[in-house]
């Protein structure tokens, strides 16, 4: 008589085994509802980590991109002496390898009027040249034109400031400052109107509703500085290596100055961003893990049920890692469907959030996101190919874990034992 064959692992009975334990039976109705659930909770949690963190991704690198598109990556403001030389050290700075651009500016503070409305504005003086290459300016000019700026009298202006004056490309607007000119009663605001040269519009609210572009000659005048100015705003090639420029800039500058880069400057809030990011990972993570945990309910449950089917087999020559497979096969095949489902499900979510928003908004009849909260004006999403990866994996191997130990007590289940009272 030949000796039995020992079946290799993950033999097709075995699948077959796993495939049956799957399906929906009457009497085993509950633990095919706790598998249902522990797959919802899988793909939900996938899911909603992929878009939270593509969302967050998007968040960050749009605001940056704003951000760093309209503010310099580094400012230089005088130390000791007014910036008298501006001109001669925007020279030198501009010769500094790596610098994109180096741009005088002359910032204050200033109260816009129209015959309609009123808002408070930063106004910033630039020359026209320096403006031409702030492409977030130049390449979003949305009514009127940037040319022959230096020459008039004319100021660029934010496309929601615009629309909350009521005003276009052509119209007049008002500015008061509150220090003008200096009389014997004290100094009194400084009122005077500009013709509104050109209208932009960069996509972040904050700028688009407060700032205003003004030649710098005037802007000088126009703030009582006759032949200085406020900072140099300098533009790099790459805003991450912003540290290696910084002793290039300092030397290039030859004058007392203190330098400021993009990451001091907005420090807190990508900081506050990081650890909301982080927060979020870490909550919606705790969907998986529940999820997983519901698996290994339902295997429980599933070996208790099946005891006798798996006493049977082991009596006929199956071995306990042959059995531990059969569960490990049922359990992970939720997981991995889960997963996979939640990727897919992930992905089409993130690739199409801007139509989604569009669409819950208009069905509502409310705004979802809102510009003045959220400061852009569209909802962006980023998929990070390694975090995405890092969030699939995660989840696969917690619902791997959460089969061993079902399975594991399968295996061990004495066939005498679980016979005995069927």
């Amino acid at each position: 008589m030949s000796e039995p064959v020992r079946t290799r692992p993950f033999a097709p009975f075995e699948w077959m085994l796993s495939t049956r334990y799957l399906r929906a039976r009457r009497k085993e109705g509950f633990i095919s509802v706790i598998a249902g659930f522990s797959f919802l909770g899988i793909m939900l949690g996938v899911a909603t980590l992929i878009i939270v963190m593509a969302v967050m991704n998007g968040f960050r690198s749009e605001l940056l991109g704003k951000i760093l598109g309209l503010n310099g990556h580094l400012l230089i403001q005088p130390l000791e002496s007014p910036l008298t030389d501006w001109k001669d050290v925007a020279d030198r700075v501009n010769k500094v390898s790596g610098v994109r651009l180096a741009a005088p500016v002359v910032d204050g503070q200033a109260l816009a009027s129209s015959p309609f409305n009123a808002s408070g504005v930063l106004v910033r003086g630039i020359r026209s040249s320096d403006l031409d290459n702030i492409t977030s300016i130049a390449k979003n000019i949305k009514q009127g034109t940037l040319e022959g700026f230096d020459e008039g009298q004319g100021v660029a202006i934010g496309r929601r400031l615009a629309d909350q004056l009521s005003i276009r490309a052509g119209d007049n607007i008002t500015l008061v400052a509150p220090r003008g000119a200096v009389t014997p009663m004290g100094t009194t605001p400084r009122i005077k109107p500009y013709k509104v040269a050109a209208v932009f519009e960069i996509g972040m609210s904050e700028y688009d509703s407060t700032m205003v572009f003004m030649p710098l000659a005037e802007a000088q005048a126009y703030f009582n500085r006759a032949n200085d100015v406020t900072a140099i705003e300098i533009y790099t090639v790459n805003p991450d290596r912003v540290e290696q420029y910084r002793k290039l800039v300092t030397e290039a500058a030859g004058r007392p100055i203190y330098l400021v880069d993009w990451r001091q400057r907005n420090s807190t809030f990508f900081n506050a961003l990081q650890v909301e990011r982080n927060v979020m990972f870490l909550i919606l993570t705790l969907i998986v893990l529940v999820a997983a945990l519901n698996i290994i309910s339902g295997l429980i449950m599933l070996v208790k049920d099946k005891g006798s089917d798996i006493a049977i087999l082991r009596t006929m020559g199956a071995s306990q890692g042959a059995i531990m497979r059969v569960f490990l096969i049922t359990g992970a095949a939720i997981g991995v469907v889960g997963t996979l489902t939640g990727l897919v499900v992930g992905l089409v979510v993130c690739l199409n959030i801007e139509s989604i928003r569009q669409f819950l908004s208009w069905l509502t009849n409310t705004e979802l996101f809102s510009p003045e909260l959220y400061f852009l004006s569209k909802l962006p999403a980023e998929i990070d190919v390694g975090e995405t990866v890092a969030v699939v994996v995660m989840a696969l191997t917690l619902s791997f874990l959460a089969t061993l130990y079902p399975s594991w007590r399968a295996a061990r289940l004495d066939p005498v034992e679980a016979l005995r009272y069927e």
